[in-house]
């Protein structure tokens, strides 16, 4: 089975979930932007509770639809910066923060100028992290209806939909006394590290 998605910012424990048990991962590289999605925002849990991060896009707010690869990064807005703050005060005390977070830094700093080319980087290290070995490729056109062999997770891995299909185990967050599922994939690997793909399995 081929796992088909959007490209998403640090994407969250979900996607990860169906990725490990298909052959291949297709990112979606023809659709129009949709704002307001995984696309250019994550969840990550902090001592206030879950905050969740938005890369600012150039014309993310125009009624008009814009390619996804032609969606700019506004660098003019420091998020960067406050990106990184917000996860060094989230994860900074958590058991495998300085064993990962020089690799995810590496990759905010190298400032793509598109934000599908940051959510692939973003990807390739998560699943070089993970040791998921999975082929990563990318559509050559839009299909609205893929073949039989692809499950399409386009537009189902969302904020505003919660995935109750996953058996969701309980794991030792930083904060808080209950548990919170479907955060960002640094909340596993930061808090169990090497045991993260044995959690996903």
């Amino acid at each position: 089975m081929i796992l088909l998605s959007e490209a998403q910012y640090n994407p969250p424990l979900a996607f990860f979930w169906h990725a490990i048990r298909s052959e291949s991962i297709q990112l979606e590289a023809h659709e129009n932007y949709i704002k307001q999605s995984y696309r250019n925002r994550c969840h990550v849990l902090t001592a206030q509770g879950v905050q969740p991060l938005s890369v600012p896009v150039i014309k993310g707010n125009s009624s008009a639809k814009i390619p996804i690869q032609e969606i700019e990064i506004d660098y003019s807005q420091k998020w960067q910066q406050v990106h990184w703050r917000t996860i060094q005060a989230a994860y900074g005390r958590a058991p495998y923060f300085e064993f990962y977070s020089d690799y995810l830094r590496e990759v905010y700093e190298r400032q793509p100028k598109f934000l599908f080319e940051l959510n692939v980087d973003l990807l390739k290290l998560y699943l070089k992290l993970l040791k998921l070995d999975k082929p990563l490729s990318y559509t050559a056109i839009y299909q609205v209806q893929p073949p039989d062999h692809v499950l399409d997770l386009r537009n189902k891995v969302h904020p505003k939909i919660y995935p109750d299909n996953l058996h969701v185990k309980t794991y030792t967050q930083v904060f808080g006394k209950q548990f919170v599922p479907e955060l960002s994939i640094i909340d596993l690997l930061f808090t169990q590290g090497p045991a993260s793909i044995s959690y996903l399995k």
